[in-house]
């Protein structure tokens, strides 16, 4: 892959680097069972990328229920936490990631709280590798907003047009293309295609 005209990679962490996707799904599965909420996988699958709180903002929208969000998110976390094993490194974007590491800026836009995202990057070796990290606590409007890859790229010390985005769902591809950025698309832990931002 030809990154030459880029300065800077900035990654999503679930999905994209790890494969943790899984290990959410389980938890979301738990927790929806624990309330009786119907467990709807590729739903909840297609909100990856989005905070704990903002799944359960939605879950309450979906089946027009009012159950404490706070609560919800708290209950998901902590069967996540129970998870042991949360997933391996994906091989192909962890290449391209060591590969570059020392040539490019490389940062982490993840819709996933610093508590869960911390130990998960750490375990799996990303975390010394990284210029930067930008965590759902980082930001006050998450993906589909563009403010997680703009935060990152300001924290690199890149403008947007120099920074390409990985990503594994349309909410995320999304952010990355409302913030000026490429975005390559990895899809059951393949690089695929390469969308390019308009330039205005």
């Amino acid at each position: 892959m030809d990154l030459s005209a880029y300065k800077g990679l900035i990654f999503d962490m679930d999905g994209t680097l790890i494969d943790s996707m899984p290990a959410h799904i389980q938890a979301w599965k738990q927790t929806c069972e624990m309330y009786e909420i119907p467990f709807d996988e590729e739903w909840i699958y297609s909100l990856g990328g989005m905070p704990s709180i903002k799944t359960a903002q939605q879950i309450n929208h979906r089946y027009q229920q009012n159950f404490d969000t706070k609560r919800l998110a708290d209950t998901k976390y902590h069967f996540f936490d129970q998870i042991e094993f949360k997933g391996d490194v994906i091989s192909s974007t962890f290449e391209l990631l060591s590969e570059h590491k020392d040539s490019k800026k490389v940062a982490v836009g993840t819709g996933c709280a610093s508590l869960n995202a911390v130990p998960l990057l750490e375990s799996s070796g990303i975390l010394p590798m990284l210029d930067a990290l930008v965590t759902a606590d980082n930001v006050e409007r998450h993906k589909p907003h563009p403010d997680t890859f703009l935060e990152a790229a300001r924290r690199i010390g890149l403008a947007p047009e120099e920074c390409l985005v990985f990503e594994d769902t349309e909410l995320g591809q999304q952010a990355a293309l409302a913030a000026g950025m490429d975005c390559v698309m990895v899809v059951d832990g393949a690089i695929t295609s390469l969308t390019k931002a308009s330039r205005h």
